[in-house]
């Protein structure tokens, strides 16, 4: 199982609604991630001050980018999010320490 991480960065004054989205997360994104071949295993979102870290354990962690990338689910939400999340702030994450 690979744990693969990101962080990205929220527009200033869109804190708010930012997460009033992700009170109500489509169905059909959850469902595009949970039916890919990637085997997600864990997916959790934090938030602070409007920096996000996202973590995931998946088996396949090409598989899950590629849904990222290429599902419609995912380019409805990314529409969504448009003007909220910073432009070009999402960083891929290397896990550099794992205790256990």
């Amino acid at each position: 199982m690979a744990r693969i991480a990101f962080h990205l960065e929220i527009e200033p004054g869109k804190r708010e609604e930012y997460r009033e989205h992700h009170e109500a997360v489509p169905d059909a994104l959850e469902s595009a991630y949970l039916k890919s071949d990637a085997g997600l295993e864990t997916y959790s979102v934090f938030e602070a001050d409007g920096h996000v870290f996202g973590y995931m354990e998946v088996d396949d962690p090409d598989a899950i980018r590629d849904v990222m990338a290429e599902s419609d689910a995912q380019a409805a939400w990314d529409d969504v999010m448009d003007g909220i999340i910073a432009e070009d702030s999402q960083v891929w994450l290397e896990e550099v320490y794992r205790m256990r």
